[in-house]
């Protein structure tokens, strides 16, 4: 689906340093993350600045893609859950249906509904290397599932009911960003 940005969204768009995070079309949003072999200081720096940016960005959800990174790696923070870095993530199990509007750093402004698992399994390791596992429900499934999309280029607009998608001011949305 090809997103035609409105002028007064347009500034959302421009990359600078203090806004790191790419934006459609850029291409390293449509490729696929390549799997952390070892987890170094490189992966934890990494894992550091990507919460720092989420946070500053106000989302609830970053993968590493978005920062022009080709790691699969990502931070989550919904709301009721302390922000959590998942390294190499997997959904080993998803149970259940649910709909609801989603929207994305990497598309500011553009929001829509979209159907997702509303429970998820998911194996990871965390930046100390160990293996969990985290059975999420309802918005955090939600976001971890947004998440792992971007790892394998894969964007909400490209699942949303089209019927739903709107344009709406950031600032003043109601919705989590991921």
């Amino acid at each position: 689906m090809e997103i035609v940005v409105p002028e007064e969204f347009k500034p959302l768009y421009v990359r600078t340093p203090d806004r790191p995070i790419y934006k459609i079309p850029a291409p390293v949003l449509r490729q696929r993350a390549q799997p952390i072999v070892k987890i170094s200081k490189k992966t934890i720096l990494l894992i550091d600045d990507m919460l720092r940016i989420m946070k500053r960005a106000n989302g609830v959800g970053l993968a590493a893609p978005q920062i022009g990174m080709l790691h699969r790696v990502i931070v989550v923070a919904p709301e009721g859950m302390r922000p959590t870095a998942l390294i190499n993530p997997r959904i080993v199990r998803a149970a259940g249906e649910q709909i609801g509007q989603e929207g994305c750093l990497s598309i500011p402004g553009l929001y829509g509904n979209v159907k997702r698992a509303l429970v998820v399994e998911v194996e990871a390791q965390d930046r100390k290397g160990r293996e969990l596992v985290y059975e999420l429900e309802g918005m955090p499934a939600r976001v971890v599932q947004h998440e792992i999309d971007h790892l394998d280029g894969i964007l909400f607009i490209d699942t949303v009911d089209p019927a739903t998608l709107h344009w709406m001011d950031p600032d003043n949305a109601t919705v989590d960003e991921e």
